[in-house]
């Protein structure tokens, strides 16, 4: 009787406690959630018809603003034309060149190519491409010089992670004579504009709409952004906007594809992909998106794999769009931040990183960390 006992006490007691784990994790599941929700909410996100932006002081922030001075010097001593930090969604610094100011356009560069990125994940997300299908589905046979068997190793995954193989010393031109072979899809690593300009005829054929229009209205209007897409050279396509507006792009991705409670882009494996490694050649290159934080990377025009992290003086997590004359857009999401740097050369003339992210985040630090 009393083993009985003692048998239905411990096996009371063993359900008690399984009860209390499962009480517990659901607890702290719902907490999580609730958390997930808080952070997203905690986002301020400015009106699309509006010229209003909410802001946030330096001393809100217990910045130090003793620092700001000297990240504006360094600023304006190389050119910069346009700088932003948002917190939580607000801008908690707006710094101009004397000849320009918030209407202003500027290009962006190669940052554009993230616009480009987004937008095909759009495309996919609504059913007209896959990224693992032949270039050439989209195409035509024939776009490059390459052999077909070759040719249709190129799909649109290598166009977004710069592994196409074609040959990247012929530049912007995209005319199947300059699209010649290097190596076999996939198996080499390099910063070549005509591949990833190429997307947008992918996503024009795919869709059935200029590329243009369907980036207007599946990204630009639904999120507020001004601006256009314009070509020098009748090959690569630059866009060119306020820097405003690059930082509402940086904002939809700080929410990992919401404008507040809108999906623009909802596929979450596309966007984890995206800003995460998507090779193994490059480990910080997502798809057109650089990576901080990572145990190696490489740079455009070169084969050289550097065992070093993008930039030292940055976040880990930072991720970010980067082009030609140091045009930055920074993602930072351990510090709710958006970061926008817009001008001239600093000296470099980088096609997309360079020393300069880490002497900017150098002088940032010196504001955000007193």
């Amino acid at each position: 009787m009393q083993k009985n006992y003692m048998d239905r006490f411990l096996f009371a007691s063993i359900l008690f406690a399984l009860l209390f784990q499962a009480c517990s994790t659901d607890q702290i599941n719902q907490e999580e959630e609730i958390l997930d929700t808080n952070e997203s909410a905690s986002l301020y996100f400015p009106p699309l018809n509006s010229d209003s932006w909410e802001t946030l002081s330096p001393s809100e922030l217990n910045w130090n603003e003793g620092a700001i001075p000297e990240l504006y010097t360094l600023l304006d001593d190389k050119g910069t034309k346009a700088f932003i930090i948002l917190k939580d969604g607000k801008i908690a610094l707006e710094w101009y060149a004397t000849d320009f100011d918030k209407n202003t356009s500027w290009y962006w560069a190669s940052a554009g190519k993230t616009l480009t990125s987004f937008v095909t994940g759009i495309a996919v997300e609504e059913g007209y491409l896959e990224l693992n299908d032949p270039t050439s589905t989209y195409l035509g046979a024939g776009w490059t010089s390459l052999p077909t068997e070759k040719e249709n190793l190129i799909t649109v995954w290598n166009q977004l992670t710069m592994t196409t193989g074609l040959d990247d010393t012929q530049g912007d031109c995209k005319t199947p004579n300059c699209l010649t072979y290097i190596a076999d899809a996939g198996t080499r690593w390099s910063y070549h504009n005509a591949p990833y300009t190429l997307i947008q005829e992918v996503i024009t054929n795919a869709t059935g709409e200029d590329f243009e229009i369907y980036f207007a209205d599946r990204l630009k209007e639904k999120i507020g952004m001004n601006g256009t897409w314009l070509s020098s050279n009748g090959d690569n396509n630059v866009y060119w906007s306020t820097a405003r507006s690059m930082a509402r792009f940086g904002l939809l991705n700080l929410n990992n594809g919401f404008w507040e409670d809108t999906a623009i882009l909802g596929d979450s494996a596309f966007l984890e992909n995206m800003k995460n490694t998507s090779q193994n050649l490059n480990k910080s290159y997502g798809y057109l998106w650089w990576l901080n934080g990572k145990e190696s990377a490489m740079v455009p025009q070169s084969q050289v794999v550097f065992n070093v992290p993008l930039m030292a003086n940055a976040p880990n997590d930072l991720y970010a769009g980067l082009g030609k004359d140091d045009q930055k857009l920074y993602v930072i999401p351990s510090e709710n931040m958006v970061v926008v740097r817009m001008g001239m050369d600093t000296g470099e003339a980088a096609l997309g990183p360079s020393s300069f992210d880490n002497a900017l985040w150098e002088a940032i630090n010196r504001v955000i960390e007193p």
